[in-house]
């Protein structure tokens, strides 16, 4: 590499978007950009480094830069600039809502793509030898594996609104204290939480406190109950939820989870290397069985394929961040006075160039 120009491209192929933004801001884009195409850039930096931290709660904002942690101060000086729509509408899909009103309902509808997305994200991280965000990457993939068993049965994936009149019929002990319920006090707080949420209520509160507790809650209803109440009683014989349910209990009780607890993000100091996170995964598959044992081709094999026998339906790495990564190289690339494509609706203010 011989000019600022191609760092700048080799960084934005790696995901390194926070970098890439600190650098054009101090002038690495010499003559390839304007001040409204280095606005632009921010904002897929901003963008990418959202989808590459998992920070769900922004997904699919027009204006990636508010509340960012890359550098926005090019972005800040102009009007108008967005991450193109194509790119936050595919966000949205995993965005979680903070209202019960919100419609779509994003990873409340369905957690398909958000699965998608942790499986691109956790493969980013693996060739970026990230492994302790790698690692909180994967305990979120193991809170939420209930609900991802569960979702064929609901026909969503969890949605607090939808989910209520399922799990309050006459002979539910869901929430309610009762010594024939297997829930422990986390989920019966979760259960309890849920049954008071009220219609058009805001779920901020809930999402962060309690939504993965009623997730493991639903699936010590359908994989570890010995009485089971009449919320089971409403799943078809032939379901094979038990079975799944019990597969997404014993994976969040893998060695390869618990791995979180070492690393910075969880109860000690210590980061795995790459290798030790391989063979935590190795040994965890084998226990585990089944579809985690098979090759499919993902970095951590088995995998992927462990996420779509749980969820009943295919589940592969999405493209949402080498996309991003592309449309950030192309608007690296651009002559100074090309045009950018905004957001739908969003007024572009040209700026001379630096």
């Amino acid at each position: 590499m011989e000019t600022a120009h191609e760092v700048l491209v080799a960084l934005a192929r790696r995901y390194a978007f926070g970098e890439v933004a600190a650098l054009v801001a101090g002038g690495a884009g010499g003559e390839h950009l304007t001040t409204r195409q280095a606005a632009q850039v921010q904002q897929l930096c901003a963008f990418g480094q959202r989808l590459l931290d998992l920070d769900a709660e922004d997904f699919g904002r027009v204006d990636a830069t508010v509340g960012a942690s890359t550098d926005t101060s090019v972005a800040d000086l102009v009007s108008g600039d967005a991450v193109p729509s194509p790119l936050t509408r595919r966000a949205r899909a995993s965005r979680m809502p903070r209202s019960t009103d919100e419609r779509p309902a994003g990873a409340l509808d369905s957690l398909v793509p958000a699965y998608r997305l942790l499986l691109e994200v956790i493969a980013a991280r693996w060739a970026r030898r990230e492994t302790a965000a790698l690692v909180a990457a994967v305990h979120i993939t193991s809170e939420y594996a209930p609900l991802l068993a569960w979702e064929p049965v609901l026909g969503h994936a969890g949605d607090p609104r939808r989910l209520l009149p399922f799990v309050t019929v006459p002979g539910s002990r869901f929430g309610r204290r009762d010594p024939d319920c297997a829930h422990n006090k986390a989920d019966q707080a979760g259960a309890a939480r849920l049954l008071r949420l009220t219609r058009g209520g805001d779920l901020s509160d809930y999402l962060d406190r309690q939504h993965s507790n009623v997730a493991h809650a639903l699936g010590v209803c359908a994989g570890d109950c010995a009485a089971p109440c009449a919320v089971m009683r409403q799943v078809p014989d032939a379901d094979d939820l038990p079975a799944r349910a019990r597969l997404a209990l014993a994976y969040a009780d893998t060695e390869f989870v618990r791995l979180r607890h070492a690393a910075p993000v969880g109860h000690g100091f210590g980061v795995p290397s790459p290798a030790e996170v391989m063979d935590a995964w190795q040994r965890s598959r084998e226990k585990l069985g089944g579809p985690a044992r098979r090759d499919d081709g993902f970095p951590l094999p088995g995998l992927a394929s462990l996420f779509g026998h749980l969820a009943g339906t295919p589940i592969e790495p999405d493209t949402l961040l080498a996309d991003t990564a592309a449309t950030l190289v192309r608007a690296l690339s651009g002559a100074a006075g090309a045009p950018v494509v905004p957001a739908d609706g969003a007024t572009v203010v040209t700026l001379p160039a630096p």
